[in-house]
């Protein structure tokens, strides 16, 4: 490889994704401590889904009395608070902060200009109309209810455009290596370190997403839907793991009490940090492995 800096962050990255691969088969091992010289989980992007437009309509989800907008909003500001309290040493970035809404391109943005690590989008479930025959045989929509649960979502790389541009904006800083080295689609040494950067990510995303179910689960006793990989706009742009948090169907009745309720909400903002505690620890010690 001519290029230096490139040279560094492939071999830097390679023996991340080794360590990676080191830590989940031994997660107890003596040296998987803590090394004040490796990786440190410092900026989370917390998201709150949807918002309103500026003609007054409220996008997202909605139930009998509450829209999806409002209640993620709420939980996105009370998460905040939590983690601040909780994890001092973490930086948490939100993409908005009012009921305005904000693009899902500005969301992406917003992560990536602030170098975040961690990408936690809050949404609220719900299920379509289902349409069934009326007592003359007409037509007719009726509510679907039916919907319960949690649901999980990380990024099946499919927008491969938009994921490598998040990834250069985000993760290369090196300032000889932006001057000097053009990702190039067709260059070995490209395609090598954009298809590792992609693989770190993704594995990284399921490991918080299945901690965030295994807390809803094994803790709060929710039903989930579990851990699905799917093709979403706002974490394929944003260049760090990321996960969507699908928290209840909003249009369940007995869903859209628990989402409004207070109790409900400190219960979901409760296991989202007890989650990021974990992963924090996690991710920490794997790169640890290699120092």
């Amino acid at each position: 490889m001519k290029n230096k800096a490139l040279r560094r962050l492939i071999s830097g990255l390679s023996l991340s994704l080794v360590s990676v691969t080191l830590f989940c088969f031994f997660p107890n091992a003596a040296f998987a401590q803590q090394d004040s010289s490796g990786f440190k989980l410092k900026t989370v992007v917390v998201d709150a889904g949807h918002g309103r437009m500026s003609n007054g309509t409220w996008r997202g989800a909605s139930g009998d009395y509450s829209q999806e907008s409002k209640v993620t909003l709420a939980v996105a500001l009370k998460l905040r608070d939590s983690i601040q309290k909780e994890i001092p040493s973490l930086n948490v970035v939100m993409t908005r902060t009012t009921d305005d809404d904000v693009l899902w391109q500005k969301r992406a943005d917003i992560a990536n200009e602030n170098k975040g690590q961690l990408f936690i989008s809050l949404h609220c479930n719900s299920l379509s109309d289902r349409i069934v025959r009326g007592k003359n045989g007409k037509r007719i929509r009726v509510p679907d209810h039916s919907g319960k649960g949690v649901l999980l979502l990380v990024y099946v790389y499919r927008r491969v455009n938009e994921q490598e541009a998040a990834i250069r904006e985000n993760e290369f800083e090196d300032k000889d290596y932006k001057e000097n080295t053009e990702l190039n689609p067709s260059d070995p040494a490209s395609i090598i370190l954009l298809n590792a950067f992609k693989d770190k990510y993704r594995k990284q995303s399921l490991q918080f997403a299945n901690l965030v179910n295994d807390e809803f689960v094994n803790t709060d006793g929710r039903r989930s839907e579990g851990v699905r990989e799917q093709s979403v706009l706002v974490l394929a742009r944003s260049g760090m793991p990321a996960v969507l948090v699908e928290m209840g169907y909003i249009n369940n009745p007995e869903e859209e009490r628990y989402l409004n309720s207070e109790e409900g909400q400190a219960q979901i903002v409760a296991t989202i940090v007890r989650a990021l505690k974990e992963y924090k620890k996690e991710v920490e010690q794997t790169t640890a492995v290699g120092n």
